[in-house]
């Protein structure tokens, strides 16, 4: 490795700096003082250990570089400009504006070479630890003896914001359980957050806490001592386990009035402060955006970039090969596709087969599908036997089966949720989570994420009811189901048997551009006819018809789907022609033309929707909420049968209900 240049390093340093200092000020908003404080971080990392290639951000074997302080975008912009991705100084200077490729925190598909949306803080941390376990399981399924197919690092920059939120710390204990030795995390110790100082709310001893957790954590060092720096991240990747290297830095270091202040953090320095910033490191007082063309080509990572992805693909080129099956797993599971013939395994499920919880008709669909689709992984928050997701033709992940595919998260749901995202993000795996419904709430940030970034994960939520019974409130969900919908580019469904359930995995499995949740029963329910339930793929569709236009349309989801069953024969008793449409995926069934929802949801009928959830957003199908036969509050401990009685969820208050809504 050659020594640091001593001309080159500082003028690199400073011109990451003063970028980022001068697009803040053009955009009159951003955080100008961790991109300050840590481009000689960034200038080591990026120059002497990160494997890249600008002209192909998507490399799969390049190392993964995560700015968790999603606050300090104008670093990352910064680096991905000097070193060569299709970035410019335009770009650049628009920061933060309409329509630019530079907006306020990264996001992933927006920036080439942007590995993941950041901005709430501590995601990115989960994320991180997501990528370097893909790393893991990728390479144990598929490295051999001379054919180091994957084998590259995960980096991430993280603050004293990232280290204080809880997702952090739930994924830093699994990092340390796993061993996850190629994940390398630079800690941003600046003692500044918005507040003030750091020892307002923070005094932990963080080196203890993560030598606790299994982390290898060196002694703090100074974050502008670059030979320090690097060797202690050749240590780190000599080490088996994963690495928190302390870095005391200064905010806005270089700015004589804001440095090491909370006021750097979070606003422009101003006009005056950045011309006495540049004079102080001297930079040109009355020039922005200055880029020495010596920079430029002593920050270039392509022609690097282009060396190594090249050997890599003789490399695969080798392996495909040698070993040709394999090789044509690979590409395929690359290519994010699925194995040809795979949903023609999937079960059927015939009337008069005995009643059966939707959970456990997706537990028998995941091992019916894992042996075809080898890169199914995922894994439970500590409920594996409530939930039925163990895969059992694979061992469960850790550092003596890395070839493992189910995960044991605990009682982790924050880290789950962030960890299946970098999962996903890695490339090659298709991740699923599962938990309680209920708890959903826990996973909420990073589901909103991967809605944002067009992730297929597969969410299991169990327990989807207030059937579930004794139990209580806390554990029955009543808005959870609603509150997902409400997610942009979140695909949720609510099968109503084991059918639907089947096109639930059908419908998740299929999709690539986004996140699908699965809200599945704990109760026992009815089988429904399989030559009808197909129609779920659509969203929606006519269970039960009757003769000539229906009078009233009962529309339902999940376990509510057998309740209007039975309202339907007592109103028909009644003469009153009466439709059962199940609409498992409201997503799925908008998309569906006006032709088809029109002649499930026919507009001259009363509609009546039955949820055993709130009824905000019932309007969307049947008008008013007044049409929604729901639940406003929270639900009640007795057995799910009673429960679902005294809070009437009954044929016969649906039947009054439906009566109620004719005579108006």
């Amino acid at each position: 490795m050659n020594p640091i240049d001593p001309e080159l390093a500082p003028l690199s340093i400073n011109t990451i700096r003063m970028l980022a200092a001068d697009a803040v000020e053009e955009a009159h908003s951003g955080h100008p003082g961790a991109p300050m404080g840590v481009a000689p971080m960034a200038y080591l990392l990026w120059t002497r250990f990160l494997k890249h290639n600008p002209t192909d951000p998507g490399w799969p074997n390049r190392d993964r570089f995560v700015l968790s302080m999603g606050h300090a975008s104008m670093l990352l912009y910064s680096m991905l400009y000097l070193t060569g991705y299709e970035l410019t100084l335009e770009d650049l200077r628009h920061f933060r504006q309409w329509g630019s490729i530079t907006p306020g925190h990264p996001e992933y598909g927006v920036t080439p070479g942007v590995e993941t949306t950041a901005g709430p803080l501590g995601q990115g941390f989960g994320i991180g630890v997501g990528m370097a376990l893909a790393e893991r399981i990728m390479g144990a399924r598929y490295n051999t003896d001379g054919f180091p197919i994957f084998d590259h690092y995960t980096y991430a920059f993280c603050s004293d914001g990232d280290l204080m939120e809880g997702v952090a710390s739930e994924a830093a204990s699994l990092a340390g359980h796993h061993q996850l030795g190629k994940l390398i995390y630079l800690y941003d110790d600046n003692s500044i957050t918005i507040d003030g100082k750091t020892d307002l709310t923070f005094t932990e001893n963080v080196r203890r806490r993560f030598q606790a957790y299994g982390w290898h954590v060196p002694n703090p060092l100074d974050g502008n001592d670059l030979q320090a720096l690097s060797n202690a991240i050749i240590k780190a990747r000599r080490d088996q386990r994963p690495s928190l290297i302390i870095c005391r830095t200064t905010i806005a270091e270089g700015s004589p009035n804001k440095a090491n202040t909370a006021e750097a953090h979070g606003a422009p320095l101003g006009a005056e402060e950045l011309r006495l910033t540049k004079a102080n490191l001297g930079w040109p007082e009355y020039e922005s955006f200055l880029v020495p063309e010596r920079v430029l080509q002593h920050l270039s990572a392509e022609e690097a970039g282009r060396k190594a992805q090249t050997e890599w693909e003789a490399l695969v080129e080798r392996y495909c090969e040698q070993f040709p099956e394999k090789g044509e797993r690979l590409k395929l599971e690359l290519a994010g596709e699925l194995p040809e013939g795979w949903a023609d395994a999937l079960p059927t499920y015939e009337v008069g087969t005995s009643a059966v919880a939707t959970r456990k008709a997706s537990g028998k669909i995941i091992n019916t599908l894992a042996p075809l689709i080898e890169n199914l992984v995922g894994g439970s928050a500590d409920l594996t036997p409530s939930n039925n997701t163990y895969i059992e033709v694979s061992r469960h992940q850790s550092p003596a089966s890395p070839e493992g595919r189910y995960l044991h998260f605990g009682v982790r749901e924050h880290a789950m949720g962030a960890i299946c995202n970098g999962l996903a993000l890695h490339g090659g795996l298709r991740p699923f989570a599962a938990t309680f419904l209920v708890f959903s709430d826990y996973m909420r940030p990073s589901i909103r994420l991967a809605a944002m970034m067009g992730l297929p994960v597969i969410y299991i939520f169990t327990h989807d009811s207030i059937g579930l019974g004794e139990d209580g409130p806390t554990h029955q969900p009543v808005e959870q189901a609603m509150s997902l919908r409400l997610i942009p580019n979140m695909q949720v469904i609510r099968p109503a048997d084991a059918n639907e359930t089947v096109q639930a995995w059908q419908l998740a499995l299929q999709r690539t551009d986004g996140p699908t949740a699965i809200l599945l029963s704990r109760q026992q329910l009815p089988v429904l006819d399989p030559e009808r339930t197909p129609g779920a793929v659509n969203g929606g569709y006519i269970l039960s018809r009757t003769s000539g236009t229906p009078q009233v349309v009962l529309i339902a989801t999940g376990s509510e789907v057998h309740l209007a069953l039975e309202a339907k024969a007592l109103l028909e008793d009644e003469r009153i022609g009466t439709q059962v449409t199940s609409l498992p995926c409201w997503e799925v069934f908008q998309q569906q033309n006006t032709e088809y929802r029109e002649a499930v949801l026919p507009s001259g009928s009363v509609k009546v929707a039955l949820e055993a959830g709130v009824t905000l957003g019932w309007e969307r199908w049947v008008g008013t909420p007044a049409h929604a036969h729901g639940l406003d509050r929270f639900g009640a401990s007795a057995p799910g049968e009673t429960v679902l009685r005294e809070l009437g969820f009954t044929a016969e208050a649906v039947v009054e209900r439906a009566k109620k809504l004719l005579e108006e």
